[in-house]
């Protein structure tokens, strides 16, 4: 087990991090490489670092923060579903997966999320502060209570996915309206 260490620089799969725990490390410009399979992280920060495209098989990400990192077409659905519990702030998740994922009281805040899958996921008492989610796909979603209000780019089908008590802004409405193909001005 690694315990409060932090890491710099490294590319994740090329290293023993695979073979171990890590709680409460800092990894901070690290690259994901092409394999993180079977890490375990609790109680980590990632910082600045590149995971694009790794694969997270069985990878245990327990109350984890993500703070600007690239995280282009990542499968979170592909994570040890248990424990699983993170945080992203300035991050670009574009083209990654949440399917089935359960995420309660996930924050997503200053986040790209561009053409991200978060079908048949639990995203209650989610905030999304400040995203882009320009054709991210949601589908038998349960965003009930979850924040939207400073987020830009969606559309969420309300007959689709549960919204009871979910927070939208008057700009944000037109995207629960997209289906409709009615002009909203």
């Amino acid at each position: 087990m690694r315990n409060k260490e932090e890491f710099y620089d490294i590319t994740i799969s090329k290293t023993e991090i695979l073979s171990a725990d890590y709680e409460e490390c800092k990894l901070i410009g690290c690259n994901g490489g092409k394999s993180m399979s079977g890490a375990s992280f609790t109680d980590c920060i990632f910082e600045n670092c590149d995971l694009s495209i790794a694969n997270l098989h069985n990878v245990t990400f327990n109350n984890i923060e993500f703070i600007g990192c690239k995280m282009l077409g990542l499968q979170f659905q592909d994570c040890s579903h248990l424990l699983f519990s993170v945080r992203f702030e300035h991050c670009a998740l574009n083209m990654s997966s949440f399917y089935d994922v359960k995420m309660k009281d996930t924050e997503f805040s200053k986040c790209t999320l561009k053409e991200t899958d978060f079908s048949q996921s639990d995203l209650t008492n989610a905030t999304f502060d400040e995203c882009d989610l320009h054709l991210a796909i949601f589908e038998q979603t349960n965003l009930e209570g979850a924040d939207l209000r400073t987020s830009f780019g969606f559309s969420i089908d309300p007959e689709l996915n549960r919204i009871k008590k979910a927070k939208f802004s008057m700009d944000g409405v037109g995207g629960l309206l997209d289906k409709y193909g009615i002009i909203i001005e």
